[in-house]
C-alpha cells in the first residue's frame, strides 16, 4: 500500500508581491487612469489655456489674445500697439523660454506618467508630482510675466506718466486707465487639471491595491 505526501507549494513557484500586486482589480483600475491622465496632457497641448479680451473704445468687439502652451494667437499685433504708448512690452517677448521647452516638457511629462503607470515601484510616485501641478504652475507663471510686464514700462513712453505700475488680472476683470481687460481659463487648463486629478485618484488606487496585499500577508 502506498501513500501520497502532500507537499507544500515551492515558494519559488508563489506569485511575487508585484504579480499579486499587479492583479488587484484597483492596481488595474490604477493604471488605466494613469493612461488616461497622460492622454489628456497630451491632447491639452492642442487646445488654449488662456485667453484675455482688451475692452478699449475704439475697439467695440474687444481685442483677444489666446495663449496655449507654446505660442499665442489673436490680436497681439494690435494690443502691442496699445500697449506701446504705456511702455508695456510686446507680448511675444514673454515666456519665450517656457514657451520653447513646452513640447519637450509635455512629453517628459507624459512619459513619467506611462512610466509610473507600468513600473510597478511605489517610489516612482514622485514623477507624477508634475503632471499635478503643471495646471498650477501655468497659472503662478502668467501671473509671474503679468506682474513684470505691468510694472516694468518704459518711462520714456507717450503715455508712460499717465499710467502708475500694475498688474493685470490673471483671472476675471482687471482696469488700466481707460481700457478693463476679461480674462478666463480656456479647454486646455481644463483638460490638464483633468489630467492631474486622474494621476491623484490614479496613485490612490495603486496604494489601496499595495495595502490590500500587504494585509493578506499578515
Amino acid at each position: 500500500m502506498t501513500t501520497t505526501k502532500k507537499t507544500q507549494p515551492d515558494e519559488s513557484e508563489a506569485p511575487s508581491a508585484i504579480a499579486r500586486i499587479s492583479r488587484q482589480p484597483n492596481f488595474r483600475l490604477s493604471t488605466a487612469l494613469l493612461i488616461a491622465a497622460a492622454a489628456m496632457l497630451a491632447i491639452s497641448t492642442f487646445f488654449p489655456y488662456w485667453r484675455m479680451r482688451l475692452n478699449a473704445p475704439q475697439y467695440p468687439s474687444g481685442l483677444f489674445v489666446t495663449v496655449y502652451v507654446n505660442h499665442m494667437e489673436g490680436d497681439v499685433a494690435e494690443i502691442d500697439g496699445l500697449n506701446h504708448y504705456i511702455g508695456m512690452a510686446p507680448l511675444n517677448d514673454a515666456a519665450k523660454i517656457e514657451r520653447a521647452i513646452a513640447p519637450i516638457a509635455m512629453v517628459v511629462i507624459g512619459l513619467m506618467i506611462i512610466g509610473v503607470a507600468f513600473v510597478h515601484s511605489k517610489w516612482l510616485a514622485v514623477f507624477a508630482i508634475p503632471a499635478m501641478t503643471f495646471p498650477f504652475i501655468f497659472i503662478a507663471d502668467l501671473w509671474v510675466w503679468l506682474w513684470y510686464y505691468g510694472n516694468n514700462l518704459d518711462p520714456t513712453a507717450a503715455l508712460s506718466g499717465a499710467i502708475k505700475p500694475f498688474t493685470p488680472a490673471v483671472l476675471g476683470t482687471g482696469f488700466v486707465g481707460q481700457f478693463s481687460t476679461t480674462a478666463v481659463l480656456q479647454v486646455g487648463w481644463y483638460l490638464a487639471l483633468i489630467g492631474g486629478v486622474l494621476v491623484a485618484f490614479g496613485l490612490h488606487y495603486r496604494r489601496v491595491a499595495r495595502q490590500a496585499v500587504e494585509r493578506s500577508e499578515q
